[in-house]
C-alpha cells in the first residue's frame, strides 16, 4: 500500500481485519481500531431514567405515580426488624421481581425477593420453621421475612458493606469472596465495574439506584 500525500490507496480493494487493539500501520497510514459504542437502546433507557428522575424531582406526587412502592408496610417492618434500610430493601425486590409475589426465575427463585428455595429453607431453620414449604415462598410476608433475614446474615458476613452485600445476594458468597481473593474485584462502589459477572454489575447498579429514588420520594425526615 502506497501513501499519496494524507491519502492511502491501495492498488488493489482490499479487505483487511486485524484482531490486535493496537492501531494497524501499512506504509505511513494509520487506520485507528474500532471502539464499541453504546446501543442506542442503551442511551434511550439513560435518557428515559434521567428524564422520569426529573420529573420526579420536580413534584414528589408525580415521582410517586412513577415509582410506586406496594407492599411498604411489610417491607418497612422486616427491614427496620433485622436492621436493614428499607429502601435498599425495597430496591432489591423492585429489581428481582418488580413487587410480583408470583415471581419465579429461571434458576428457580421465587417470590418478592427471589430467594431460592436451598436459602429459603436454611432460612427457616433458622428461625425455628420446621415444616418449610417453597411454595410458601409465593407468600410475601414468609418472602419477605426470609429475604431480609438472608440480607442481614450477609450484612454481618461482609462487615456492614452494601455493595458487597448486593453482589453476594445476587452472585452468592462464594463467588463473591473468590473475586476478592483473586483481585479480580477490589470490593468497592467506586469499582462496580471491574464485577466479572455482568448481570451482578448491572443489580448492584440498579439497587443502588432505586434506593436513592425511594428515598427521596418516601422519607418523611
Amino acid at each position: 500500500m502506497k501513501a499519496h500525500g494524507n491519502l492511502c490507496q491501495p492498488p488493489v480493494p482490499v479487505v483487511q481485519i486485524s484482531l490486535s487493539k493496537a492501531p494497524v500501520r501499512r506504509a505511513g497510514c494509520e487506520i485507528a481500531p474500532m471502539r464499541r459504542r453504546p446501543t442506542a437502546l442503551r442511551k434511550r433507557y439513560l435518557l428515559l431514567l434521567l428524564v422520569l428522575l426529573a420529573l420526579a424531582a420536580v413534584h414528589r406526587p408525580i415521582g410517586r405515580l412513577l415509582f410506586p412502592l406496594p407492599f411498604y408496610d411489610l417491607l418497612t417492618y422486616h427491614a427496620t426488624h433485622n436492621g436493614l434500610d428499607p429502601y435498599l430493601v425495597a430496591a432489591v425486590v423492585r429489581v428481582e421481581s418488580n413487587f410480583d409475589p408470583r415471581a419465579r426465575s429461571a434458576r428457580g427463585a421465587l417470590g418478592l425477593m427471589q430467594v431460592m428455595p436451598e436459602t429459603g429453607a436454611w432460612m427457616a431453620r433458622q428461625l425455628g420453621e420446621t415444616d418449610f414449604d417453597p411454595e410458601k415462598l409465593f407468600e410475601p410476608e414468609f418472602n419477605t421475612r426470609l429475604g431480609t433475614r438472608y440480607m442481614a446474615h450477609l450484612l454481618r458476613e461482609f462487615g456492614g458493606d452494601t455493595v458487597l452485600v448486593l453482589a453476594a445476594y445476587n452472585a452468592g458468597t462464594g463467588q463473591v469472596k473468590e473475586w476478592l481473593a483473586r483481585a479480580e474485584w477490589t470490593g468497592e462502589g467506586r469499582t462496580v465495574d471491574q464485577i466479572p459477572f455482568p448481570e451482578t454489575r448491572q443489580f448492584v447498579r440498579k439497587v443502588l439506584w432505586y434506593q436513592q429514588v425511594y428515598r427521596y420520594l418516601y422519607d418523611a425526615g
